[in-house]
C-alpha cells in the first residue's frame, strides 16, 4: 500500500487497534482469489483467526500460503468546496491497515474455540444460551468450516485524513463532514476527533 510518511499509521497498538474495531476483513490469497470475512484478533500472539465455509475452495489453496487482509475503517468523499484554499481537487479521505502473514488451518476443536470467540465478541452471552443455539447445532455448523490462523509479519496502516492540509483547510472538511447526514461522513468525522488528526485543533 503507498503511505506518504506523513499518513502512516502508528505501528504496534494502534494498527492492531483498528483491526479489533473493524475487524470484518477481506482476505486475499496468491491465486488473487478474496473472501470477504469476520476475524478475531489475538494481539499477544500477532495472530488474527478466521473460518470459512468448506464449501469456498479458498482455503484450501491457502495453507501454508502467505496471504493479505485488508481491514477498511471510516471513509467519505471530500469536497473542494470545503477548502478554505483554492483550488482544490475532490479527493476522498478513508483510514485503513493491511495485514500480511501466513496461514494455518487449525484442528476443528481449535476452530470451534475461535467461533465462539467471534459470536462472544459481537454478541456476549449468546454461546451460553442453549434455546438458541444447541450444542449439537453448533457442532454442526463447525463441521460445516474450515477454520484458520494467520500469524501477522507485517502491518502497515494508512490514515488519510487531510493533515497535510493547512489548520484552516482541515477545520473546513471537518465541519462540512459532521453536518452532512450519511452515515460515511459521521463515522469519519467521529474517527477523525478521536484520532485528533484532520480536524483543525
Amino acid at each position: 500500500m503507498f503511505i506518504p510518511k506523513n499518513m502512516r499509521m502508528p505501528a504496534g497498538g494502534q494498527t492492531w487497534s483498528f483491526i479489533r474495531a473493524h475487524s470484518f476483513g477481506v482476505m486475499i490469497t496468491p491465486d488473487l482469489t478474496a473472501t470477504h470475512l469476520p476475524f478475531v484478533v489475538r494481539e499477544q500472539e500477532g495472530q488474527l483467526l478466521g473460518h470459512m465455509a468448506k464449501a469456498n475452495p479458498q482455503w484450501r489453496e491457502a495453507d501454508g500460503q502467505r496471504v493479505l487482509v485488508i481491514f477498511s475503517g471510516p471513509h467519505s468523499y471530500i469536497s473542494p468546496r470545503w477548502y478554505a484554499s483554492k483550488p482544490n481537487v475532490p479527493t476522498w479521505n478513508y483510514a485503513a491497515v493491511h495485514a500480511y502473514g501466513t496461514l494455518e488451518l487449525v484442528e476443528d476443536e481449535a476452530n470451534l474455540a475461535a467461533m465462539m470467540a467471534l459470536v462472544e465478541t459481537y454478541d456476549p452471552g449468546l454461546t451460553g444460551d442453549k434455546s438458541i443455539m444447541s450444542d449439537d447445532y453448533v457442532n454442526k455448523l463447525s463441521g460445516a468450516t474450515t477454520g484458520f490462523r494467520i500469524q501477522v509479519d507485517t502491518l502497515e496502516g494508512k490514515e488519510k485524513l487531510n493533515q497535510h492540509k493547512s489548520q484552516a483547510d482541515q477545520q473546513g472538511v471537518y465541519r462540512a463532514l459532521q453536518q452532512l447526514q450519511e452515515t460515511d461522513a459521521q463515522a469519519l468525522a467521529n474517527y477523525m476527533k478521536s484520532r485528533r488528526l484532520g480536524t483543525g485543533e
